[in-house]
């Protein structure tokens, strides 16, 4: 029996942008002209599959507008690459974010849930400086892990 690259009874490549889509969506996300439009290629980019919208996603997280920078963390929870693991913990962690980014952050992390961003989850519930909610919160994600 053969190794097999297809997906979805041989249509693989339908789950994958075309080769330059997805520099056409990392152009879009970040210079685009309207912030709606920007904030659509971010969810594709999410969605896409694709390693090489990891970098831009990162460097999304600290975009000027707080819309994009939430956009960015479900992006790359939804990518589940280990490469933004400290970038989301310094997410997670920024005070002056808004709260739904920092969940956010908490929930990629879950997501993503390597060792270093599960470590990142269990030092922050730890940490009584945080916010309880939020604490709170990110210590039902880890429950929802399990032992790890």
């Amino acid at each position: 029996m053969g190794l097999s690259l297809e997906k979805n009874d041989g249509e693989w490549y339908n789950s994958s942008p075309p080769k330059g889509a997805v520099y056409d969506l990392v152009y879009a996300a970040m210079s685009g002209a309207d912030a709606a439009g920007r904030l659509r290629a971010v969810a594709a980019l999410g969605k896409s599959d694709d390693p090489r919208a990891v970098r831009p996603l990162m460097d999304l997280l600290s975009d000027a507008d707080p819309e994009i920078r939430l956009s960015a963390t479900t992006a790359l929870g939804q990518l589940k690459s280990g490469r933004p693991v400290d970038e989301l913990i310094g997410r997670m962690r920024d005070r002056s974010e808004l709260t739904a980014t920092r969940e956010q952050a908490a929930v990629a992390l879950t997501a993503i849930r390597s060792t270093g961003a599960l470590r990142g989850l269990k030092e922050f519930v730890a940490d009584n400086d945080e916010d309880p909610v939020l604490r709170s919160y990110t210590d039902n994600l880890l429950n929802s892990v399990g032992k790890w």
